[in-house]
């Protein structure tokens, strides 16, 4: 089944779905997709179901009563039947649904989280079906998919019913900053820096901007204005209702300041913590709860593994949080320009340069190893290295180690600095080489590259050892 021409890029997540769907064996099978609102989730599925001729389901906000007649309402559609069956539980359904004759599917329900916040025993429902078809080698696909993140992750973990019963476990992600690139059509890689340091790699945010696209750098700021600033636009309002739609989030508010936190530099627990008003021990669920949900990542010092730095996972809640969040009030009374003017300072000292130091820790992830000596990393990250004869700190924007071997020093195989506006010169390399040499002691640094990575250039004359990578580079990835 070939993948529709309307679906850009996903050929990996169409094969995964082709292959769950068309299935020979004698035994059922059980997908889980899940994804973060906009990512294409439904486009993709639809589709699937479109093409293998399988039902697909949209649960809503309903109760259980609505939701069962909703869906017998599809299955009769889905069977050709000329009344829906009667199907008063869901213990019923799911038992009617595993007695159909093989061929009239794969049975797709989207936004599953629905269905278990009003039943919540429908997955161990699920478990015991699937156990039973097994053993009569029944070959049911059934797909669940949801946007949720909190709740799609718990159902395969841990003792939950259906640990163990999935075939396919896949999550739909934003593109990869150069995929974003091209899915924007942005031929300028400044211009495509700018563009992803605000909406990311979500596709469906270019629909909610109206197709709009900045057709130039000098652009960029208007464009920002007429979408994400206007509120005449549903783009506006994407970040609110990203953590808004998240079940397991109760008191928006003191999420919003721990994500606020984050988006101004304060990015460990006690940072956040202090910036919220709160003891490090009260906002740990908080915490949890945006990892789950995608919005939040905690990322390990490579050199202190106790000590986590939080980053949002979201362009869009970043700039939200920076930008609009404080004057929303003349935001929807259409005053883009006044917010602009009053905000816009802060985009370039709190969103343009550490969404670009992600971008280029995203780069030594895709780029060839050849790059830095030849060997594939084990871990890219930032750190923090001591130096205790000075009293201060060297930050590393981009960390790359080698695979751990066992009985070795870890081998570090690339040390980088990232400066978006500032062209890069010899004493960016001093610090680095100071750092390589405290490192030393510690980790074989014997062939570790130095790397410059700068929006702004470079000075002549550094040593062609070290690695320069300007913007060209950074979108010069061969995946």
């Amino acid at each position: 089944m070939q993948k529709p021409d309307r679906i850009f890029a996903r050929d990996g997540e169409w094969d995964a779905l082709v292959r769950f769907a068309s299935g020979t064996t004698p035994h059922p099978g059980l997908g889980v997709v899940s994804g973060r609102r906009r990512q294409g989730k439904t486009f993709l599925i639809e589709s699937l179901a479109n093409l293998t001729g399988g039902l697909y389901f949209g649960a809503t906000e309903a109760t259980e009563t609505e939701s069962l007649a909703l869906f017998a309402a599809a299955l009769g559609r889905h069977l050709g039947q000329s009344s829906p069956p009667r199907l008063d539980t869901w213990d019923e359904a799911i038992r009617y649904l595993f007695a159909l004759e093989p061929g009239v599917g794969p049975f797709i329900i989207d936004e599953f989280p629905y269905l278990t916040k009003g039943a919540p025993a429908v997955p161990s429902i699920i478990q015991r079906e699937i156990d039973r078809a097994a053993f009569a080698q029944h070959p049911i696909r059934l797909l669940l998919c949801g946007s949720a993140m909190s709740v799609m992750g718990r159902l395969l973990a841990g003792n939950a019913p259906l640990r163990g019963r999935a075939t396919l476990e896949m999550i739909v992600r934003p593109f990869e900053y150069w995929r974003a690139k091209e899915f924007w059509e942005l031929e300028d890689p400044r211009l495509a820096v700018l563009v992803h340091s605000v909406v990311g790699g979500t596709p469906a945010y270019r629909a909610l901007a109206r197709d709009d696209t900045p057709q130039s750098v000098a652009d960029f700021e208007d464009w920002i204005k007429r979408t994400v600033l206007n509120s005449r636009t549903p783009l506006m309002r994407e970040a609110r209702y990203l953590l808004e739609e998240e079940m397991a989030v109760r008191d928006t508010a003191l999420y919003h300041s721990v994500l606020a936190a984050v988006a101004v530099g304060n990015n460990t627990r006690g940072g956040i913590a202090n910036y919220v008003g709160r003891k490090s021990t009260d906002i740990g669920h908080h915490l949890v709860v945006l990892e789950d949900s995608g919005l939040l990542r905690a990322q390990t010092d490579i050199f202190r593994s106790r000590r986590a730095v939080y980053r949002i996972a979201e362009p869009l809640v970043t700039f939200y949080e920076v930008v609009m969040r404080s004057q929303w009030g003349l935001l929807e009374s259409g005053r883009a320009d006044t917010v602009w003017r009053l905000s816009g300072s802060k985009f370039s000292s709190q969103i343009i340069g550490p969404h670009f130091e992600q971008l280029c820790r995203d780069f030594a992830l895709w780029a060839e190893p050849e790059l830095y000596g030849g060997e594939l990393p084990g871990e890219i990250g930032s750190g923090v290295v001591a130096d205790p004869s000075r009293r201060s700190q060297i930050e590393i924007d981009v960390v790359v180690m080698g695979a751990a071997s066992s009985g070795q020093r870890k081998k570090v195989l690339s040390l980088g600095e990232v400066k978006w506006g500032e062209v890069m010169g010899r004493r960016h390399v001093e610090r680095l080489e100071r750092a390589k040499h405290l490192l030393s002691r510690d980790y074989d640094t014997s062939e570790t590259k130095l790397a410059c990575y700068s929006g702004a250039g470079f000075e002549p004359g550094l040593d062609p050892e070290v690695l320069t990578i300007g913007l060209e580079q950074l979108y010069a990835v061969t995946p």
